[in-house]
């Protein structure tokens, strides 16, 4: 068994205009650099599929699912909240993201490979239970998560966020809910604000000061996180991977590196190894600088070996 790819080609369809930051060039930069790297050579390929309607309400209001699906606009943008934003590919994309997760889950499930890395967009982790933001519609990692629960029939499923920002979207769905650890490390104060005072069993939030490098960040990764998972012993370990963290994307200021990407993903191997068979799903959340996106996403993938 191997690492399987997951994305799509209506995943480079969604744009939010001119100058956004959350770009379909994202994806051509992770794809051109596993060819160049030779990645692409060795990863089982898989096209995401649509996720269906009913799916969503496994993280999302049945309301707020229709208000997305009736603001999908024909023409031109609709804009969901100041940057986030629908043109008429949005909506395919938007399920795309949620099918590849899902699709995902079920390929670990069913022993068909080992980690999966979905490179889809747009992202999830900031897509509360009633509303969109920070370029986020459905949040896939959380839909991941419950449908490993709901279908699978999992009891202890983890949720690693390593973007700059906190997973706010992720943490309104999951808090509270003792079948599902969520870990998020993420600059603060910076958006979208929250996590810093979050006391919720489920939940162990790590904020960390503006110009963090990687050996601040290993350290609470050491302290705080790992520990609080390896208790925990999860059956799955998902990951929203934000690599805007990254010491060359002037989205944010932290300092992180490749290495510490790898280090990171090496950390969270050893403990699914343990105790859930290998099983880890990967999805991409942020980052935006292109070269440094696409170096840090193959460091990620290139740990999983």
């Amino acid at each position: 068994m191997g690492v399987a790819f997951i994305s799509h080609y209506d995943c480079t369809r969604h744009e939010m205009g001119e100058h956004h930051p959350e770009d379909p060039k994202r994806l051509h930069a992770i794809n051109d650099r596993f060819v160049a790297s030779g990645l692409d050579m060795v990863l089982y390929q898989f096209d995401a599929p649509l996720a269906e309607k009913k799916q969503l309400l496994l993280a999302h209001d049945a309301d707020y699912v229709e208000s997305v699906f009736q603001s999908s606009p024909e023409e031109g943008l609709a804009w969901l909240d100041g940057d986030t934003a629908m043109n008429k590919h949005t909506l395919q994309a938007a399920l795309r993201s949620v099918g590849g997760a899902m699709l995902g889950v079920d390929l670990l499930m069913e022993g068909k490979v080992k980690q999966v890395f979905c490179a889809t967009r747009p992202p999830g982790h900031h897509a509360e239970r009633h509303r969109a933001m920070g370029f986020c519609f459905f949040n896939n990692i959380a839909i991941a998560a419950y449908h490993a629960i709901e279908v699978h029939g999992l009891q202890r499923v983890a949720i690693v966020d390593f973007d700059v920002h906190h997973g706010n979207g992720t943490e309104d769905i999951v808090s509270g809910d003792e079948r599902i650890l969520f870990c998020s490390s993420f600059q603060h104060p910076y958006y979208p604000g929250s996590g810093a005072d979050t006391d919720v069993p489920n939940i162990v939030n790590v904020p960390l000061p503006k110009l963090t490098d990687g050996a601040g960040f290993r350290e609470a990764m050491i302290d705080k996180v790992l520990p609080r998972i390896r208790e925990f012993e999860p059956e799955l370990i998902l990951i929203s991977a934000g690599f805007d963290a990254h010491r060359a994307d002037d989205m944010a200021g932290l300092n992180l590196l490749e290495f510490d990407y790898a280090w990171m993903t090496k950390e969270l191997l050893a403990i699914a190894e343990r105790t859930a068979e290998g099983r880890i799903l990967s999805a991409l959340e942020g980052g935006y600088e292109l070269h440094s996106l696409a170096r840090s996403v193959e460091a990620h993938v290139k740990a999983f070996y």
